[in-house]
């Protein structure tokens, strides 16, 4: 085996291995200590819930998957429209960071009852807002970073062929900004499913995977609860990874010749 394929092996097995052995610790002390399920169901119970209820879990995990979806490719969207904007004028900039920066310590809490009385507890548009919100402020903060990161020989090596304002961009800043771009987007993506739960516990739609924690909580059913987060936990690394992968995918065509 080649030393590349071997830390491409190693860089798998080696989390697989650690999870592995953190189930069989937990499983191991909480059948010993004879812990309550209500304090911290063993990883077997919580696996047999999530096999009783998995199409439950699977319906909850697509409603919150569609709410994480578009509330993330609108922050986005946003995010980088803003950050272009604020790169070019500095008086734009002045009036949007602050606002960046405000929507990134907004509490979820006061928020979504405000926007459930807004567009109802029938819509779905309340959290997705949220998500975006969200979202926002670690796309914004790391897109204006990387555009700010061009060097200026470069940028009046460009002019001096008369580039226009558009070839500028086009070959040059956004470019560079994308390793920055996608940076943020990491950050997001997992960050945006923590706030669809979130959001989720604050009423409206009874669909999602934070509702069916809640619901399950309440009615003391505490492996099921522990299987809805498994499927939040699994819906965040699903986006994390593909998020992922479209940025190495995105890398190796600007490689490629």
């Amino acid at each position: 085996m080649t030393a590349t394929r071997w830390r491409t092996v190693s860089r798998w097995v080696a989390p697989l291995l650690l999870g592995a052995l953190v189930l069989v610790a937990w499983e191991s002390f909480v059948v010993q200590r004879d812990i309550k399920p209500y304090l911290l169901p063993s990883p077997s119970a919580i696996w047999d819930q999530l096999v009783v209820s998995r199409s439950f879990v699977a319906d909850a995990m697509l409603a919150t998957g569609r709410n994480v979806l578009v509330g993330l490719v609108v922050g986005i969207v946003l995010a980088v429209g803003l950050a272009l904007l604020a790169a070019r004028s500095p008086f734009f900039d002045g009036v949007v960071s602050p606002a960046a920066a405000a929507a990134g310590v907004m509490p979820i809490v006061a928020l979504a009852p405000a926007l459930n009385t807004m567009f109802g507890t029938t819509s779905t548009t309340p959290r997705q807002i949220i998500v975006a919100v969200v979202v926002f402020a670690p796309v914004f903060v790391n897109t204006l970073k990387g555009l700010r990161q061009v060097h200026p020989v470069h940028v009046d090596l460009l002019r001096a062929y008369a580039a226009t304002p558009w070839q500028l961009a086009r070959t040059l800043t956004i470019p560079g900004a994308l390793p920055y771009l996608f940076t943020g987007i990491r950050i997001a993506s997992s960050v945006a499913v923590i706030a669809a739960v979130v959001a989720e516990y604050f009423g409206g739609l009874q669909d999602g995977l934070g509702s069916r924690i809640t619901s399950a909580a309440a009615n003391s059913a505490y492996p099921r609860a522990w299987a809805f987060v498994l499927g939040a936990v699994v819906l965040g690394l699903t986006f994390y990874l593909v998020t992922l992968l479209l940025e190495r995918a995105v890398h190796r065509g600007r490689a490629a010749p």
